[in-house]
């Protein structure tokens, strides 16, 4: 059996997490429809957002889906 010790190493996040603030939970699930729209994540996207604003070298925006493959109904 695991110690407490090991429990809690495994259940820790390998990257500190980064909170951002005031996001809708409808702008929520639309993001992350539209991550998995292009067979990606949330962390990934953001990520790649944050780089581009940066100006890191190299850095270009995340391919965004098309709008009908984010909802069956078409919607954003």
């Amino acid at each position: 059996m695991a110690t407490d010790e090991e429990r809690r190493k495994q259940h820790r996040h390998r990257h500190k997490q980064r909170v951002v603030r005031g996001i809708p939970d409808e702008l929520v699930a639309d993001f992350d429809a539209a991550t998995h729209a292009v067979g990606s994540d949330r962390s990934n996207i953001t990520r790649q957002l944050w780089e581009w604003f940066a100006g890191r070298p190299g850095a270009e925006l995340p391919t965004r889906p098309e709008p009908a493959s984010m909802r069956q109904d078409g919607a954003l």
